[in-house]
């Protein structure tokens, strides 16, 4: 049996991150992945699984296998009644409102499907409990800004260090520019600078008028590189498999979710590219068990093939990166570190209220190019309205109607069906609405809350005999708030744009996510940024994992990942994420270091006392 300095469980974008970190190090890290490896069988080619897809959802081209099974979008319905959902598929769920995220079980886990967007979170996010809601961070942004620093070099960040410090307060190291210039802004961004710049709208929850401002959003993908980055070396761009590219740049495809076919995106295969020989990936292993010795230290885990084939390997340190939701169902298979009774709890997402619409006739919003949003309104993510309302970044939707109503496809039938419009006319009146279409999408921050949680099924198994994770989720009143304060913010920009409102939460079944408010519907999406399930905190009896993400109750085991954040604030977590683990792999570094070379006893002057 070969044993290793450390096991990372799961090769998404944190697993990825730290397997590299030790990895060039020296470390023999074995990387074992529940899914498949994309061109190997089981698994198939991502852009040909997609193509060939019954229905193209964001994880069609990472089709789920029976072992190593995920959740998806069409798990949940919208039913009549009470609850109003139904859920279906590996996550199960009891809650009064639907968790509406799903999440990806391959080689580079949901990191293959993610937007590619990289803000960061405020200052003020790492304290929610001085706004009366959520929890501390035991560690400030001042304490994490060297690890953003690190994480935007890994991830290929593009993006404008003046505008960021001027429109969102963040404070960076004097000089300090991204790896790469901004991505462009898109027609759309364009048209509401040049409609909305300086205007006012009244928040009537949070009792204040907002300026309006638009600001363009961080990007792991790659643009034009920064000349002055690196104290003038530069920077290049990593293409297909993490190899350096310098021409690569995004050519607008559109097509981010579900895949980048120009490579530009980053995903954690670039990660894997980098890995040094002494990291092994073992893919279709899925962790059933994390093994401790008597003390609690964490010694290694149990592992299952997709026939059922139980392994054991064996290591100084585990990493649990296998996702929130998996994270935590494996540290409740394993019965460890809930001396808190925090595993599971906490769970948190960005709810996402959508309104959307046509352009006045004649004005062009150029759906479907680029990126599915290159810029948005910041100014309702901070400040003391936070007391009274949930807050939330405006992102602007570049991509139609899509994530509302569905694909053209539906425009199409919209007007064979109900206007009975063939030929000419229909490619007319489909290309006059497509050209119109815009998106506001309201993500807002839920506070970590104990009663959402998730936990083990007690009969449901998955296809390896494993319990399932059952999810009970709610959205409490000061989220309810925040959308009704977006809500009315969405209705004064459709009035000074002068747009034609088409936000309606119906059929139901398309709507899982709904519910009334103060007399008004809302419908939410998920952006399937879970969080909070192994929470960080200062103490042992309140938190599942310290500030480094090390489990308080098992030495040498780590949980990383959005799990480990006590508060998921307004910002796309991804790169939050990121700078944990790279963060945690130094702490890491650091432990094994210090077991390769122990203190020594001996007196080190002869005859003083040991």
């Amino acid at each position: 049996m070969t044993r290793y300095d450390v096991i990372v469980v799961g090769a998404g974008i944190a697993g990825s991150l730290v397997a590299q970190r030790l990895g060039r190090h020296g470390r023999r890290v074995l990387v074992l992945e529940a899914g498949a490896k994309a061109g190997r069988a089981p698994a198939g080619d991502p852009l040909t699984d997609y193509l060939t897809a019954a229905a193209r959802l964001p994880g069609s081209p990472y089709r789920s296998r029976p072992a190593a099974a995920s959740p998806e979008v069409t798990d949940l319905a919208g039913t009549d009644g009470t609850p109003g959902f139904r859920a279906a598929g590996h996550l199960l769920q009891d809650g009064p409102l639907p968790y509406a995220s799903g999440y990806v079980r391959a080689n580079g886990g949901t990191g293959n499907v993610w937007t590619g967007l990289t803000p960061r979170m405020l200052p003020e996010d790492f304290d929610t409990e001085s706004f009366g809601y959520g929890r501390a961070w035991p560690l400030t942004y001042d304490d994490l800004e060297p690890h953003y620093r690190s994480a935007e070099a890994e991830l290929g960040v593009a993006a404008d260090a003046d505008e960021q410090r001027a429109h969102l307060g963040l404070r960076f190291p004097d000089g300090y520019v991204f790896p790469m210039r901004p991505l462009p802004a898109a027609r759309l961004d364009r048209l509401l600078a040049a409609r909305l710049d300086g205007r006012r709208v009244e928040d009537p929850v949070g009792l204040r008028e907002v300026e309006l401002r638009v600001v363009g959003t961080p990007h792991a993908r790659n643009g034009v590189p920064d000349p002055r980055y690196d104290g003038g070396r530069g920077y290049v761009p990593r293409g297909r498999d993490g190899r350096p590219d310098p021409g690569s740049r995004c050519v607008g495809n559109a097509s981010c979710i579900p895949h980048c076919p120009s490579y530009a995106k980053y995903t954690p295969l670039k990660t894997q590219g980098r890995w040094s020989s002494s990291v092994t990936l073992r893919d279709r292993s899925v962790v059933s068990r994390v093994l401790v010795d008597g003390r609690g230290r964490a010694t290694g885990v149990e592992y299952r093939s997709y026939d059922g084939e139980v392994s054991v390997a064996h290591a100084d340190v585990v990493v649990l990166a296998a996702h929130a939701v998996e994270n935590a169902r494996l540290l409740l298979l394993s019965g460890l570190a809930d001396r808190s009774g925090q595993v599971g709890r906490n769970l948190m997402d960005h709810p996402v209220l959508l309104t959307w619409g046509l352009l006045p006739e004649g004005e062009h919003a150029g759906a479907y190019r680029g990126p599915g949003s290159v810029s948005g309104f910041e100014g309702f993510r901070s400040g003391p309205a936070r007391k009274l309302r949930a807050p939330f970044r405006v992102e602007f939707g570049t991509w139609g109607w899509i994530w509302a109503k569905g694909p053209v496809d539906t425009d199409v039938a919209h007007f064979l069906t109900e206007q009975g419009l063939f030929g000419e006319e229909l490619r007319r009146a489909v290309g006059d609405r497509v050209r119109r279409q815009f998106t506001f999408q309201f993500e807002m921050e839920q506070g970590a809350d104990p009663a959402n949680r998730v936990t083990l099924h007690p009969t449901e198994r998955d296809a390896l005999g494993l319990p399932r994770p059952l999810v009970t989720y709610d959205l409490d009143e000061h989220v309810k708030e925040g959308m009704a304060a977006a809500r009315a913010v969405s209705d004064q920009l459709f009035a000074l744009l002068g747009a034609e409102d088409h936000t309606d939460y119906t059929p139901s079944a398309a709507w899982p996510g709904r519910f009334e408010h103060r007399g008004r519907t809302y419908g939410y999406r998920g952006a399937g940024h879970a969080a909070g399930t192994h929470i960080m905190g200062g103490s042992r009896a309140t938190s599942v994992v310290d500030a480094w993400q090390r489990c308080w109750d098992h030495p040498g085991l780590y949980a990383v990942g959005c799990g480990s954040m006590p508060s998921v604030a307004t910002s796309n977590p991804t790169l939050t994420m990121a700078a944990l683990a790279l963060r945690s792999a130094e702490r890491i570094e650091a432990d094994l270091t210090a077991r390769d070379h122990p203190l020594s006893l001996r007196p080190t002057v002869p005859g003083a006392p040991a």
